[in-house]
């Protein structure tokens, strides 16, 4: 939890301070561990394995063991205190895979959230593994169970990042007493990608126990990073090389009917149906179609208070732009994204849409979309075309060059006034990832070209940074000129040169106290326009300490330097406007705790203090309540407050965000989960209920409320109702 990007820390870059983080990085680099030592070997088995949690088969009698694992946190320097053991098997159909963790040093109740699907990692005792297929220490897939049998899995990429939002067909079954729990799982081939013929793929397993407080895994992973980070998997090798996938061929249609009703018209029922088509070209390379789709189960988006002059950034969460989602979303920066999935279909229904993603061979990854949109005549928008060709090329031991070129066209249909018949992004970016995972850089370059601009636009940024487990440090640099223009894309500010630096450094404590580490972190932030006048100035300091029970503190010090680009409101509610050019400084102070979450009762406190625009004062109160009546229901609570005094016309104003979210897991197939939200700075009253119930592997039944009342910018309100059916069929 944070505020006003207090963890987001930074410092002046200078010669001095790169030199000294690049000196002590040569001291600090953990000893290089020899990876080749943490081989398991995987046989073809020819009995039935039935999936139930209980392994009596002699498949797994025979099978070879990974065990022996090493702690990651609280400390790694030495093997787990819980035992863990790991089998793995396949046949002509499935990839299987064992556990058993043991409670052989301490025991008690498991700590599960709920049984809902891509559970939240630290809250769960849980079981991960990596598969990193084409051994390339960079992309792969990750599965987890949590104690009591929820699924959880996701697509990697940058060799540690999972998004959990990818959903594919598998089978799983947990059982567990007091001494251990033991996981089966069974994933189909054709749900993964992967070279045929390819006889060793990356691995690692790994356990997170909560009422021990520690995390692990087979071959061991630096406290620092994920424990499912590739740079640091074992080797998975096979006996005979995996089968060959054949024919891979899934449709899932669906059929829905929403009931929608505003005040300014009435009742509507709108049946829909469509689908999309799922195609193997190769066992790695897979073809997506989508027709008329329909994203009425999709999550709604958490309110937040906006007192930001910029645009917020909310997640995609439509299943069609999901996989291998990496290679179209996230070239670039989090603030310079020249391709934005959630610009299509944003204010008129998607048509139909084919795509093309994954891995041509160990070293060549391409994707290829193109979205088709209706037009309305009603809102005056015209049918629009997006189309995106991206390539990566992986080079050196982890490191990859990706080219992206990104086409939003207007279709034989008029357009808004000053809206442009073509908008266009061509890009190339240079990611650099270490060895031994401790460095990384990238540069990027952008290039803009519209219609209606005889200036096209460009972007050139890059960064370094450094992570050990003491120290960390980052410098990057941003220019973004001012026509370059990326419609299909998140750049919410222009013309600016931006100079940023993090550095922070962590003691570990030698006693056995509560604390495990603590350490400063510092930093600065510029911003200038492209004729290089200072516009943002951010100083932050902040202070940690991390506990071995998880829990964590912090407390942190800003400055803050604002010339104002344009008239900006600075509580957002149309009641008056700052003037652009008028100049603003400011201090806060911030304290913050995350509890324990072993416990069934969690809670975050944040607390903010200090200046703000137009020498105003900011008062700020945030928390998050969380209980569990494990495992079936999870209720989870938000309450921000800020009071904002400034002069007239404001004077003073205070904004709540109320929120409450209750999910309901009868099973690992029945779920019913509420969310209900308050926002009064917009004047937004929310509630949404979804009910699904998973009647097949990725095979849906869904019964999804919607109703919604905001006063800012205009008085608006709603409901809907739909009931969408999907299945999932192998051809």
């Amino acid at each position: 939890m944070y505020f006003n990007n207090a963890n987001n820390l930074i410092v002046k870059p200078s010669p001095l301070v790169l030199g000294i983080a690049l000196f002590l990085s040569v001291f600090t680099s953990n000893a290089q561990i020899n990876f080749e030592a943490f081989q398991i070997e995987i046989k073809k088995t020819n009995e039935p394995i039935v999936i139930d949690g209980v392994l009596d088969e002699k498949t797994w009698s025979e099978a070879s063991v990974g065990k022996d694992f090493f702690m990651i946190t609280p400390v790694d320097t030495g093997k787990a205190t819980q035992f863990s053991e790991a089998r793995v098997a396949f046949d002509d159909e499935y990839l299987y895979i064992a556990i058993i963790f043991f409670n052989n040093a301490v025991q008690g109740d498991y700590v599960v959230e709920s049984l809902q699907r891509d559970f939240s990692f630290g809250k769960n005792d849980n079981f991960l593994v990596a598969l990193d297929p084409f051994d390339n220490q960079s992309t792969g897939f990750a599965f987890g169970l949590n104690a009591y049998g929820a699924q959880w899995d996701g697509t990697m990429y940058n060799g540690r990042n999972v998004d959990l939002n990818w959903d594919t067909k598998w089978y799983s079954e947990v059982r567990f007493d007091r001494d251990k729990w033991v996981g089966e799982i069974a994933i189909p081939f054709k749900s993964i990608r992967y070279e045929e013929g390819n006889r060793r793929w990356g691995i690692n397993f790994s356990r997170l126990d909560l009422k021990a407080s520690e995390k692990s895994s087979w071959a061991p992973v630096p406290r620092q990073f994920p424990s499912v980070s590739l740079a640091y998997a074992g080797a998975l090798v096979w006996s005979t090389p995996p089968p060959p996938q054949g024919s891979n061929v899934s449709l899932i249609p669906y059929v829905s009917n929403n009931v929608v009703n505003t005040p300014t018209s009435t009742t509507k029922n709108a049946f829909k149906l469509g689908g999309d088509l799922k195609y193997n070209l190769t066992s790695a390379l897979n073809l997506d179609l989508t027709v008329n789709p329909d994203f009425s189960q999709a999550e709604v988006d958490q309110q937040v208070t906006n007192l930001d002059r910029f645009e917020l950034f909310f997640p995609e969460r439509r299943q069609f732009f999901l996989e291998n989602a990496d290679l179209f979303s996230n070239f670039g920066y989090r603030g310079i994204r020249p391709f934005f999935s959630r610009r299509i279909g944003l204010n008129v229904p998607i048509v139909g849409g084919v795509r093309l993603s994954g891995n041509v061979d160990e070293n060549w990854r391409i994707g290829v979309m193109d979205v088709q949109t209706q037009k309305d005549e009603n809102l005056g928008l015209g049918a629009e075309n997006f189309g995106v060709f991206t390539v990566q090329r992986k080079v050196l031991d982890r490191s990859n060059i990706s080219m992206l070129f990104v086409n939003k066209q207007g279709v034989n249909s008029s357009k808004q006034a000053g809206a442009s018949n073509y908008n266009r992004n061509l890009g190339l970016e240079y990611n650099y990832f270490s060895t031994d995972n401790l460095w990384d850089s990238k540069v990027l370059l952008l290039k803009s070209f519209d219609t209606n601009k005889d200036q096209q636009g460009g972007v050139f940024a890059s960064h370094i940074g450094y992570q050990s487990t003491r120290w960390n440090w980052r410098v990057q640099q941003e220019y973004v000129s001012g026509d370059y223009d990326a419609e299909v894309g998140f750049v919410p500010r222009k013309n600016y040169i931006k100079f940023q630096t993090t550095g922070g450094h962590l003691f570990y404590t030698q006693t056995e106290t509560l604390l495990l580490s603590h350490g400063p972190q510092l930093g600065r932030t510029y911003f200038f326009d492209t004729s290089f006048e200072k516009k943002d100035q951010t100083d932050e300091f902040t202070y940690l300490f991390n506990f071995k029970n998880r829990s964590r503190f912090s407390l942190s010090w800003n400055e803050n330097y604002v010339e104002l680009l344009t008239d900006f409101d600075p509580i957002r509610t149309q009641l008056a406007t700052l003037k652009a050019g008028s100049q603003h400084q400011w201090s806060s102070f911030i304290a913050s705790y995350d509890s324990k979450p072993q416990n069934r009762l969690t809670y975050s406190l944040g607390v903010l203090t200090g200046g703000y625009y137009s020498q105003g004062k900011r008062s700020a109160f945030l928390s998050e309540l969380g209980y569990r009546f494990q495992p079936l229901l999870e209720i989870n609570t938000v309450a921000n407050y800020n009071t904002i005094e400034l002069p007239q016309p404001w004077q003073t104003n205070s904004f709540w965000l109320l929120g409450i979210k209750a999910n309901l897991t009868l099973s690992n197939k029945l779920f019913f989960s509420n969310l209900y939200q308050y926002n009064e700075q917009l004047g937004l009253w929310n509630f949404n209920s979804r009910f699904q119930w998973r009647y097949q592997p990725a095979s849906d039944i869904f019964l999804v409320f919607n109703s919604n009342e905001m006063k800012i910018p205009e008085l608006s309100s709603g409901w809907n109702l739909t009931l969408k059916i999907n299945y999932w069929l192998n051809l």
